[in-house]
């Protein structure tokens, strides 16, 4: 019997084999990582050309599929709202106004449920004894702001209010309107509830803002056993000198979501 050592089993060096593999898998990444922030020194938002990641493979199932648009309202998305100075470029850029309402078309054509996950305040919501940052600025600018929770005075129009042109799609009676978001997730809603109870399983995840309120959506679906893909030019987010918010939420999506589509993408698998 041979009682030569057996280097090919030895586990000192499986084990050094293994950390050497780890090294040259960073090293990899760091090359790659290089190689992209050069190529999109131009843009900044471009997809990577040379991705570390394994792509997507979410394949859209309609019989179990869902549009959810997170904050379609006024103070987003509109030059008269709130947070348009914060947002304005951000939204201007990807054209998200028109992205959502192409979102929404489609889907209302191909017979998927549309859910709205909307962002309101009211007047007990200002007495919070302690708020994050973006918190505190809602809360001071007005944003989102209704008079009552069993009360429309004052809604139409506001800068509470859904976007004019997305209201024949959210108002025909059919569109899931859930209760209010307080602060960035669906965790304080009853979305989750109702994609569940209308079979849902896959969300198309659209809306504002794409770091703080549609990327805490996309989060907590995922956490809930929910296959989500992002649009990537159906969001858009703050532009400040604390940082990126749509640069950031894009390097989340890339990382965290089944799937990052485009508008153009979506409407052609709704089609």
């Amino acid at each position: 019997m041979c009682t030569c050592h057996d280097h090919d089993h030895d586990p000192k060096l499986t084990r050094r084999a293994a950390l050497t593999g780890t090294a040259a898998l960073a090293a990899t990444a760091t090359t790659l990582a290089a190689s992209g922030a050069q190529a999109q020194d131009a843009n900044p938002y471009a997809p990577p050309a040379e991705p570390f990641l394994p792509p997507g493979d979410m394949q859209l199932d309609l019989a179990r599929a869902a549009l959810v648009v997170t904050d379609p309202q006024v103070d987003f998305l509109s030059p008269d709202g709130v947070a348009w100075g914060a947002v304005g470029k951000s939204v201007e850029m990807n054209n998200t106004v028109a992205n959502i309402e192409r979102l929404f078309k489609a889907a209302k054509g191909a017979g998927i449920p549309v859910a709205v996950s909307p962002h309101y305040y009211y007047p007990t919501d200002h007495g919070w004894k302690f708020e994050g940052a973006l918190e505190k600025l809602m809360h001071k600018i007005g944003m989102f702001d209704r008079q009552s929770p069993l009360s429309l005075e004052g809604f139409d129009g506001s800068g509470a209010d859904y976007m004019p042109q997305y209201k024949p799609y959210i108002e025909d009676g059919k569109t899931i309107q859930c209760s209010p978001h307080k602060v960035y997730g669906p965790e304080t809603n009853d979305l989750a509830l109702q994609l569940r109870k209308a079979g849902v399983d896959q969300v198309i995840l659209a809306g504002m803002s794409a770091n703080l309120c549609t990327e805490s959506h996309m989060r907590e679906l995922l956490e809930q056993g929910f296959e989500v893909a992002v649009v990537s030019d159906g969001t858009a987010a703050a532009i400040l000198p604390e940082g990126d918010g749509y640069l950031a939420a894009l390097t989340n999506f890339r990382f965290m979501a089944n799937a990052l589509w485009t508008t153009e993408e979506v409407v052609a698998m709704l089609g």
